[in-house]
């Protein structure tokens, strides 16, 4: 009998041992992730619209989701639709802003002349490994970190698509597709774009995954490597009138060195009586107003004085001489 309860004894403080240590705790997030949130949203680096709403907490399955989601419908206050509702973090939603503002529109406007008006998502959030991949590690979509971006549509209605204006679409098309893809490299940390490999020949991802720092800022991966476009960028009218031609500007002084000085120092001081006797050429006396030094009324206070220049002329190597002034 005595064995018996010591077996029991010994199997219960096994499993008690198991079970009460916290081997079966359940999997964080990484704290920089929550930490990123938080930044992002106290300072203030998304605005709050009609376009883009704080939504509940995503907690799972596993350590997938986000503390505070957004909801994102359209982006550049209004300006710019998704095709579908995006849910993803501040820090993303925030880097979409930016690299629309600074990148994809001016280059849109440069290369087409309108404005992009549509961005078509083919995902942001979703608990998965990266490219479905079985066994691979979680794709940053699991955490409302990534955004994969198929189509742009232009205010005139043209659509620009990954899948085929990378490779078949005209000249304006390509060197936009890949001039957007390079500036992204600035804002995120991942940009991968059709020739990166296999998985992303229809779409543009870009995430803010940490990939760690380098002393020039955060590690970046960017594929294909961006390259400069050699594509001219055509000219639009819009409809307002050339510029005026500019006269050259010409130096008087030395252009006509083989005028009599009294008439270079006439046309440099913008007279244009040049043919004009020399006495013509003579400049009114210049003045200034000086003080005597002591105003003691002991002494006496002097009135002001006004002392006479000489006369300005213009040297034989072309300077302007203003004079000297007089006693």
């Amino acid at each position: 009998m005595a064995r018996r309860v010591l077996a029991y004894m010994a199997l219960a403080g096994l499993l008690f041992s198991v079970s009460g240590c916290g081997n079966f705790q359940r999997p964080q997030r990484p704290a920089w992730r929550d930490q990123a949130e938080k930044i992002c949203l106290a300072e203030k680096r998304v605005a709050f619209s009609a376009y883009v709403q704080p939504a509940k907490e995503i907690d799972g399955p596993g350590i997938c989701g986000l503390t505070t989601p957004l909801k994102v419908t359209r982006l550049a206050g209004g300006a710019v639709e998704l095709n579908t509702t995006q849910t993803i973090g501040c820090p993303l939603t925030a880097a979409l802003e930016q690299w629309i503002a600074e990148v994809v529109q001016p280059v849109a406007r440069a290369r087409f002349g309108v404005a992009v008006v549509k961005v078509s998502s083919m995902g942001s959030f979703s608990c998965r490994p990266i490219d479905n991949i079985r066994g691979a590690k979680l794709s940053e979509h699991s955490f409302g970190n990534a955004m994969d971006i198929g189509a742009f549509r232009l205010a005139d209605g043209r659509e620009i698509t990954v899948v085929k204006g990378w490779t078949k679409g005209d000249e304006q098309e390509k060197a936009f597709l890949r001039e957007v893809h390079a500036g992204a490299c600035s804002y995120f940390t991942t940009v991968l774009g059709p020739g990166s490999d296999v998985f992303h020949y229809n779409h543009i991802h870009v995430d803010l995954a940490a990939h760690g720092n380098t002393k020039t800022g955060p590690r970046r991966y960017c594929k294909p490597l961006p390259a400069p476009s050699l594509t001219p960028v055509p000219r639009f009218d819009d409809g307002l009138p050339e510029a005026p031609e500019l006269e050259e500007e010409l130096d008087v002084a030395r252009a006509n060195r083989n005028l009599p000085p009294q008439a270079r120092t006439a046309m440099a001081l913008g007279r244009l009586d040049v043919a004009s006797p020399p006495d013509s050429t003579r400049v009114p006396n210049m003045t200034r107003i000086t003080r005597a030094p002591s105003l003691s009324t002991s002494a006496g206070v002097k009135p002001l004085q006004l002392l006479p220049r000489s006369v300005a002329t213009i040297r034989d190597d072309g300077a302007f001489d203003p004079g000297e002034i007089g006693d």
